[in-house]
């Protein structure tokens, strides 16, 4: 093997659990930071985001490297550094495609919500409502144990419990033993990496048509009782087979329809374009302190029909589109004149919707609540109210704060996720100069403020 092949090889342990899905550290928010209502007329600055992004493209951390911030409906601000790829010439900027990866879950959330709002889907309704396969279906004993020592589900999957994790599907970047092997055997994959096999990366079979995929899932054993365990899953591609199934649409078409066109979201995609492939960031896998390109943009798996729209993992788009998707979030529905969903909906699914049975401890939303595909905040200093966000397989970190009126997003492109600290620490760094500004602006933040803010630092 070449020395990059060996050196991607050597990271086959890392391409599981946090590395191909990503995460927002969302209990980097702030507690007790008054509103920042005044920073569209005493114009906020982020000396200490914009450090860090510039220093990171200098050490050669990353090729490049994009920030958008926006308070209220404002337009958003917008910092970076770098270039699309490492020697490239053409710089960072808001026409620059990023993989979302996992940021793709509240968008498909929010779809679902829609239904909701139809009236054609109830939160507490069971899958088999609309795929009957999942009827009887049945546990694990061993989350980790032999297929066929199994028990009957004792409550069916709901559309709730496919929201938050907690309707005990497995996920091959988190499950393990002889349920990952079924799970790749069967192609129950929804996350693309790279055209070329990665040593180390076993990428299963190749994943099939959408029904089909849901007609294999249905024949494995859940991992874990439903509603009884927070556990990442594939439940967001579970939840675009039902909103084709609903809607008669697939995932892709409806948000089109639904979201993408009303919101004049033009850049995002689940198949990129061939004449956007200039615009595609390339994306790393960093070892050793340097880069090794995994999928360049020029030849990009993503300028290929996904075999379905993943609702976990597909969406391929610029900063700024995914920004209208925050800004939407922030105005409860609406950017603009344009209202795409009413405001108790969009409240409903940013607020935690978690069954009281679903156990979190020792996972990523331990002490926090989970809305539709993102952390959402429960009103305490280490999870303030009015916060919602997630992250992505690549290093991407987004997150609304509508009780301090704002949205931010962090942009790059390398895997895992977990290999360097900005996409858990992303949030952290926005708050810490946003009290900058209001100590310096507005006088009302006092240094006791600071010091009690509770801050994440966990690889997310």
């Amino acid at each position: 093997m070449t020395a990059d092949t060996n050196a991607i090889s050597s990271l086959g342990s890392s391409f599981s659990r946090r590395s191909v899905l990503g995460g927002i550290g969302t209990g980097a928010l702030l507690a007790g930071m008054p509103g920042v209502a005044f920073a569209k007329e005493m114009g906020v600055s982020f000396p200490g985001l914009t450090k860090i992004i510039n220093e990171y493209v200098a050490d050669k951390k990353v090729a490049g490297m994009l920030a958008m911030i926006g308070f209220g409906q404002a337009e958003p601000q917008v910092i970076s550094a770098g270039t699309l790829k490492l020697g490239g010439d053409k710089l960072v900027d808001t026409n620059t495609l990023w993989r979302m990866y996992s940021q793709t879950k509240p968008v498909t959330g929010m779809a679902t919500m829609m239904l909701v709002e139809d009236g054609l889907v109830s939160l507490d309704q069971p899958l088999s409502d609309f795929f009957p396969e999942f009827a009887d279906m049945q546990v694990l004993v061993d989350p980790e144990g032999a297929l066929d020592k199994v028990e009957p589900a004792k409550a069916p999957i709901t559309i709730r419990q496919l929201q938050t994790h907690t309707a005990g599907l497995g996920y091959t970047i988190i499950s393990k033993g002889p349920i990952q092997k079924a799970y790749l055997e069967a192609g129950l994959t929804s996350g693309r990496v790279s055209r070329s096999p990665l040593p180390g990366f076993d990428r299963g079979a190749p994943t099939p048509d959408i029904m089909t995929f849901m007609k294999r899932l249905s024949e494995l054993p859940l991992v874990y009782q439903p509603g009884t365990q927070w556990s990442y899953s594939l439940s967001h591609d579970v939840l675009s087979a039902v909103i084709e199934k609903v809607s008669g649409k697939p995932l892709d078409q409806f948000l089109q329809e639904r979201m993408f066109g009303p919101l004049g979201m033009e850049s995002i995609f689940y198949n990129v374009p061939a004449d956007r492939a200039v615009d595609l960031a390339d994306n790393y896998a960093p070892f050793a302190g340097t880069l090794l390109p995994i999928d360049p943009g020029a030849t990009s798996v993503f300028l290929d029909k996904p075999p379905f729209a993943f609702g976990s993992t597909g969406l391929v788009g610029t900063a700024g589109d995914y920004d209208k998707f925050l800004q939407m979030l922030l105005g409860f529905g609406k950017v603009g004149d344009v209202q795409v969903m009413k405001p108790d909906t969009v409240k409903l699914g940013m607020s935690n919707l978690l069954p009281e049975t679903a156990n979190t401890k020792g996972t990523w939303v331990a002490n926090h609540g989970f809305g539709v595909g993102g952390r959402s905040g429960l009103g305490t200093a280490a999870s303030p109210s009015g916060t919602f966000g997630w992250g992505g397989a690549a290093g991407t970190s987004a997150f609304v704060d509508t009780v301090r009126g704002f949205r931010a997003g962090g942009y790059t492109q390398y895997i895992p996720s977990n290999s360097y600290p900005f996409q858990s620490e992303f949030p952290k760094y926005v708050y810490a100069d946003l009290i900058g500004n209001a100590q310096a602006g507005a006088g009302n933040t006092s240094p006791s403020t600071a010091r009690n803010c509770s801050y994440s630092s966990r690889p997310e």
